[in-house]
Order: C-alpha cells, then sequence, then structure tokens
C-alpha cells in the first residue's frame, strides 16, 4: 500500500510558477508510475503529466506541454510538478496518483491505484 500527500498548491497570479510535491510511503513506490491529475470545477477529472519509474519516459497533455515538468527523486520518494506560465484555465485541484505500470503505458488510467488527497492551485488572471 502507497500513501501520497500532495503540498505546494496555492494562489497565483498568470504568468507565475508554483512546484507540487507528491511525497509517497511504501517501499514499492519507487517502481510505480506516478502521475499528476487535475480536476476544475464541472469539468472532468484529467492526466495531465506522467512519469514511469525510471524518470526517462514522460507523457504530457497538450494543454501542459512545455509549461509544466514532472521529476522524480525516488531517494525521497518524492514526485514533483514545476508548473510556469500559468493561465488561468490551470485553476483546479491537482491529485497525484501512483501503481504499477499498466499494459496501455503511462495515459493507462486504471493503473493509478493510489491517490493523493489534492490540493488546490488557482491562477488569477
Amino acid at each position: 500500500q502507497v500513501q501520497l500527500v500532495e503540498s505546494g498548491g496555492g494562489l497565483v497570479q498568470a504568468g507565475g510558477s508554483l512546484r507540487l510535491s507528491c511525497a509517497a510511503s511504501g517501499r514499492t513506490f519507487s517502481t510505480y508510475t506516478t502521475g499528476w491529475f487535475r480536476q476544475a470545477p464541472g469539468k472532468e477529472r484529467e492526466l495531465i503529466a506522467a512519469i514511469k519509474w525510471g524518470t526517462i519516459t514522460t507523457y504530457y497533455a497538450d494543454s501542459v506541454q512545455g509549461r509544466f515538468t514532472i521529476s522524480r527523486d525516488n531517494a525521497k520518494n518524492t514526485v514533483y510538478m514545476q508548473m510556469n506560465s500559468l493561465k488561468p484555465e490551470d485553476t483546479a485541484v491537482y491529485y497525484c496518483a501512483a501503481g504499477p505500470l499498466g499494459p496501455g503505458g503511462l495515459r493507462d488510467e486504471s493503473q493509478y491505484i493510489n491517490w493523493g488527497q489534492g490540493t488546490q492551485v488557482t491562477v488569477s488572471s
């Protein structure tokens, strides 16, 4: 069982930056794929970034490509997401999730079996 705790959310002006952290407990976390999801009010949850356990392979949704960077530090059992050039449409609750790599690759949402509680990101215009 892996427990995840997100931090780093907050209020920022458009064009600003935030770094989210996802701290994990559990020995198997270093072998898990980890993803960042977000859900805005009235919208479906979307996977915006993911990283394979070996840190080389990543995925980004088109909406964040070039602005967000996912990384992980296995020694600290932590995954980060650096968010730059934030836009008001990035406002959402951000969740990290993790699980063993599924057959569909990083975008296979069924593999994300452990979830954090979420952290709010609000971008003002």
